[in-house]
């Protein structure tokens, strides 16, 4: 007589996400969401909430760490300052705590993020005897076009977002598998010894598509991109001031904060809509300022005026051109404006923070010959979507080859 047993399905194979910051976090998001279902999905931001996370579903392990600089520690004295104290040494070491214990019930880490986030998704990964995917989308060999010595030297505190360093070639030696954000960093990479994979750009791959129609009046677009950062304090009243000069574009605000953090040039006000969004005027000039709508107001721009990180990168990626100017900080400091001009190329033009000169370089940019040369560069430097969906299907590889 035989009696049967029981046959219970293996459990799923765990993914730990690491990343640190606001894109870094939109990318990891994006690649969980590719998983689920097929994956268990754990996520440990290192910088801020991490509500891409949340809204994708996935499960976050460890504390939260909220700093002033909004993930810049080194970009500036005043930022280092501020995150230490806030707890920034503190607050990481619980955090490396908390990463490994989550490698723990995990068969991949996978780090999105710089040097420091391999570094922990390294030390996860050891603790948890798990296999380690790097998705580095911050470092790019364009930022070092045309760098010289004096260049190398002004940017100290940049030197690890310039190039990458010996020690994050070493740590990236040691991964399964490494995706990097264009072809030119791949070949970096492979010059030492790290068999990078460039399978498309990460920052098209978060474009989100148009959310819904537009407010528009039959101007051309002109987009402000204040960014994610405490710089739109500073910089969306210059940017406001700047559209007044410009008659024959209609500004759209791409905004990303709560109401109550809208600050306007002197005699501006804002107005709430029945719809959710807002406008604000001068009571000659008014524009729209609209919430979850960057997709629909980045396809339906001609040119912008930025002060963000990926959010430019990504209109350059779509053949747009954009304006910059450097704030005070966090992000959009002299040094990052100088470092996303080598990067962008003729897509980025960066002036200083003037209203009347962002607004003659709108002027400019907007040419004929020179629209085109900045299309060119933008799509040809940041390149085309497609990397998340091989980046997914490698997790599910060594995922499915740790848990047999």
């Amino acid at each position: 007589m035989t009696t049967d047993l029981p046959v219970f399905p293996a459990p799923q194979p765990g993914a730990l996400f690491i990343s640190n910051g606001t894109a870094e976090d939109l990318i990891g998001a994006a690649i969980a969401a590719r998983l689920r279902g097929q994956v268990r999905l754990t996520c440990a931001p290192l910088v801020g909430s991490g509500a891409p996370y949340a809204r994708a579903g996935v499960r976050r392990i460890g504390r939260t760490l909220p700093l002033p600089s909004g993930g810049f520690p080194l970009g500036s004295v005043s930022n280092l300052a501020a995150d230490l104290k806030a707890g920034l040494i503190r607050g990481s070491l619980g955090q490396w705590r908390d990463a490994a214990r989550g490698a723990r019930d995990a068969q991949v880490v996978v780090v999105v993020g710089d040097a420091y986030a391999l570094m922990v998704g390294t030390l996860a990964a050891q603790r948890g005897r798990a296999r380690l995917v790097h998705v580095q989308p911050l470092l790019s060999a364009q930022y070092l076009d045309g760098l010289s010595l004096r260049g190398t030297l002004a940017e100290l505190n940049a030197l690890g977002a310039n190039r990458p360093m010996e020690y994050e070639l070493a740590l990236a030696r040691r991964a399964d598998a490494v995706f990097v954000r264009d072809a030119a960093t791949a070949r970096h990479y492979a010059r030492r010894g790290v068999p990078a994979t460039f399978a498309g750009s990460f920052a098209m791959d978060v474009l989100p598509a148009p959310e819904g129609p537009l407010p528009l009046d039959g101007r051309p677009v002109l987009a402000l991109l204040p960014g994610s950062r405490e710089d739109h304090r500073e910089s969306l009243p210059l940017m406001l001031r700047a559209a007044a000069h410009l008659p024959g574009w209609q500004a759209l605000v791409a905004w990303s904060h709560g109401w109550d953090d809208l600050t306007l040039p002197g005699g501006w006000t804002f107005q709430q809509h029945l719809d959710g969004q807002g406008e604000v005027t001068d009571g000659t000039v008014r524009v729209q300022v609209l919430r979850g709508a960057f997709g629909a107001v980045a396809h339906a721009a001609q040119v912008a005026i930025g002060t963000a990180g990926t959010a430019n990168e990504q209109l350059a990626g779509l053949g747009v051109p954009v304006v910059a100017f450097p704030t005070r900080g966090p992000q959009f400091t002299e040094g990052f404006a100088r470092r996303q001009g080598r990067l962008l190329g003729r897509a980025l033009t960066v002036v200083p923070a003037e209203v009347q000169a962002v607004a003659r370089a709108v002027e400019r940019v907007t040419r004929p010959e020179a629209l085109a040369r900045a299309a060119l560069d933008g799509m040809t430097r940041i390149g085309p979507a497609g990397a998340l969906p091989r980046v997914a299907a490698r997790i599910l590889e060594l995922a499915a080859d740790s848990s047999h």
